[in-house]
């Protein structure tokens, strides 16, 4: 039996409070005038020093100390990007994780956009820009994929098939697998091979949601229990898929809780049985046989209880944003201008959209939590008065 250990590490490029008075006189949507909770740059900072670097210096460790232990990252192109703009250490820290040779890179699309459902093409353009910058920074050419938010369905496994890669991940949702484990690897339908690996979203979550809640009836939970679970819980397992966003350690769960020295224990408690070890994602599509083929033809995410795109696309004021910045596409890249071109790439990330989410936002819940403005009504008015500038440079230059 063997962990595969996937995390996903992202910052956006966030829009500022840019009001209607800016639109068509400054095109600077994502460069805070003062200090404000949108700030990219102060938030780089924070999350680094609270999550990126201590993770990384734990993660080296590891790898250092135990021969058998391996994961797997994704990181987004926008991350990247500020990374070596603004935390040049940082990203080295990354860059000595990928160097053991034991750390596999995830692909996915640079912009952590929902292009795959508005505009294929752009959606591949984004995905081979991903994979250029992780070969310039990370020396790694994805060859397993994740969609933005695990945002999948039998579509995307076909299409990642016909595009060379060996696995693809989504959510192991119940209603999905029905009888079937999250614990086994699967095919997507109209494959040959590709691998399919289905998040274990319960053991994922006592990590990645549920580990600093004191209110929990697990807590404090230890690496010693949670190997205790698996072993007595998931007998018939071949894989554990623990798949969670990297700033899990330091930022969602603070220093504070235990989680870092949570993950370093998990590596001793767990490779202590002879049959117990690590593998990253494509090592686990090598290794283990298509159990099934596990049918996704609606589309299912990692969020909120429904696992589907409602997180992005529940409201008008969504549907509306995403329908304005993809209608504008063809113009933009018409216009040949690579400062409009990389801004509308950056309005496109998804985050912009999970930010003018509704559901439950009063209620304190991850939405607000993850969220840079005070209210969904600011993040979409902040987003339109952008994409409005947009609209007109592409008039300034005969477009619109």
């Amino acid at each position: 039996m063997d962990i595969v250990l996937y995390l996903h590490a992202h910052q956006p490029y966030r829009v500022r409070d840019y009001n209607i008075f800016d639109a068509g006189q400054y095109s600077d949507y994502f460069d805070s005038h003062e200090r404000s909770k949108s700030d990219n740059r102060d938030i780089l900072n924070k999350v680094s020093e609270k999550s990126y670097l201590p993770t990384n210096k734990l993660l080296l460790h590891l790898l250092e100390a135990y021969p058998e232990f391996r994961l797997s990252l994704s990181i987004t192109g926008t991350l990247l990007e500020q990374l070596e703009q603004w935390r040049p250490d940082v990203l080295e820290s990354f860059q000595k994780l990928t160097a053991t040779g034991r750390v596999e890179i995830v692909g996915e699309t640079y912009h952590h956009s929902l292009a795959f459902f508005h505009d294929r093409q752009e959606f591949e353009r984004q995905v081979q820009m991903h994979s250029d910058i992780c070969e310039r920074l990370l020396n790694y050419k994805p060859h397993s994929f994740r969609n933005t938010e695990l945002a999948y369905n039998n579509e995307l496994g076909k299409w990642c098939e016909d595009n060379g890669y060996e696995a693809v991940l989504s959510e192991g949702w119940d209603p999905i697998l029905g009888w079937r484990s999250p614990n086994h690897v699967y095919r997507p339908p109209n494959t040959s091979n590709i691998a399919l690996l289905t998040k274990n979203y319960r053991l994922s979550d006592d990590i990645a949601f549920r580990f600093g809640n004191k209110g929990w009836e697990s807590w404090p939970l230890d690496a010693d229990t949670f190997v205790h679970w698996i072993q007595e819980g998931q007998k018939d397992a071949e894989v554990i898929n623990l798949f969670m966003d990297f700033e899990t350690f330091g930022e969602h769960q603070w220093s504070e809780t235990g989680i870092f020295e949570f993950l370093a224990n998990l590596p001793h408690k767990w490779l202590r049985g002879s049959d117990y070890g690590f593998r990253t994602v494509s090592g686990a599509a090598r290794n283990y046989e298509r159990r099934d083929t596990l049918d996704m033809h609606n589309t299912v995410t990692w969020a909120d209880t429904e696992r589907d795109l409602t997180a992005w696309t529940g409201n008008a004021m969504q549907t509306e944003s995403l329908r304005a910045i993809y209608d504008l596409g063809d113009k933009v890249l018409a216009s040949q201008d690579m400062g409009l071109i990389n801004d509308w790439r950056k309005l496109q990330t998804s985050d912009h959209f999970y930010y003018m989410c509704t559901k439950w936002w009063n209620d304190g819940d991850v939405h607000a939590y993850f969220s840079a403005y005070d209210s969904p009504y600011e993040a979409q008015m902040n987003y339109m008065n952008a994409v409005l500038d947009m609209k007109t440079r592409l008039a300034k230059k005969g477009l619109l």
